[in-house]
């Protein structure tokens, strides 16, 4: 199973691409976690916010495979705790699927992206800056693993 994290934004600060990295050279070979950036839409004084969600949704959906296990991170999702996530680590690796998580842009996921979703996941009711949100997620998904190997990382 591969993990592909499908995320809307700018080019991220050296300090994220150092942590990010970080956490995906932890991976085990057999899951590795690759993220994929893709453009904001247009947002400037007179263009509508709707149209940009919509060009991010049509980036997300062509980058997503048919046979995809999608996850969208949306504050409408559910709250997972880590061994809840290592739990859903382990049923997407027995469903053997790649997995691809979906994070929107500033002004959220296009309705046709969560639609197109299985599951939401709430990273958290805080609202996080992108920068932070990738490094998070990559060091939750490593934690979950080391939870499913026994690893003492999680203690």
């Amino acid at each position: 199973m591969k993990i592909r994290i499908l995320a809307v934004g700018p080019k991220m600060p050296a300090w994220v691409d150092a942590a990010v990295a970080e956490y995906q050279k932890r991976m085990p070979r057999e899951l590795p976690v690759d993220f994929v950036p893709l453009a904001l839409g247009q947002r400037g004084r007179n263009a509508s916010i709707d149209k940009a969600i919509a060009q991010e949704g049509d980036a997300m959906l062509a980058a997503i495979k048919p046979e995809d296990q999608v996850v969208a991170l949306d504050l409408s999702g559910k709250a997972w705790s880590t061994e809840q996530l290592a739990d859903q680590l382990t049923q997407w690796r027995l469903e053997a699927r790649d997995l691809t998580l979906l994070i929107g842009g500033p002004d959220g996921l296009d309705p046709r992206c969560l639609a197109r979703s299985a599951q939401r996941w709430c990273l958290s009711n805080l609202t996080l800056p992108h920068p932070l949100v990738r490094v998070l997620l990559a060091e939750q998904l490593y934690r979950a693993w080391t939870v499913t190997q026994n690893h003492p990382y999680h203690k």
